[in-house]
């Protein structure tokens, strides 16, 4: 009966691809997967420190973050699933326009946050690389919630020794606490 068992393990396993199993960018997923994940990552702070960074590298095709001088302050984000929504330039390319509800921005050399409640679209290549779905483009600034972004500044505050940044960044962390998400 045991060695049915096993058996009949190895047999599904072997079978086909297990959802649990299946790799990240798989071709056999929708584009949409690694937009989503990428930009709940991003919404979470991922690109806000080289650490982190490394979380993204399955679902890009760049391998170094620029320094952005702005990061700009999301309320929530927007992936289509619907490929009529999508550009399809071929069937190992797309472009899935995203829309993220920004709140505003932040500065990082001055400590300001400047709020600007808007719509952004940004229209996310994805194409085959290395038989795996990619984001090629574009390489925007990151997007972060506005509750990451108020833990981000309050954590720094507290890591600050210079009285007047740590003002600076408690006046930031107020600013922020004021938004409405």
């Amino acid at each position: 009966m045991r060695l049915m068992y096993v058996c009949l393990v190895l047999l599904l396993l072997l079978s086909g691809p297990v959802p649990a199993l299946a790799q990240s960018g798989a071709l056999d997923q929708s584009p949409t997967t690694i937009v989503k994940r990428y930009v709940t990552l991003d919404k979470k702070g991922a690109r806000m420190d080289a650490m982190s960074f490394e979380t993204l590298v399955p679902y890009i095709d760049w391998r170094e973050e620029p320094v952005w001088g702005r990061v700009v302050v999301i309320g929530d984000v927007t992936v289509p699933e619907d490929y009529r929504q999508w550009e399809v330039v071929n069937k190992l390319e797309v472009v899935i326009p995203v829309t993220f509800r920004v709140l505003g921005a932040v500065y990082l050399e001055t400590a300001a946050f400047v709020p600007e409640e808007t719509a952004e679209e940004v229209r996310f290549r994805v194409k085959e690389v290395r038989s795996k779905w990619r984001i090629v483009e574009p390489v925007i600034p990151p997007h972060v919630g506005l509750k990451r972004m108020i833990d981000l500044v309050r954590e720094a505050e507290l890591k600050e020794t210079d009285a007047e940044k740590r003002s600076a960044l408690a006046a930031l962390a107020g600013a922020l606490r004021k938004v409405t998400p």
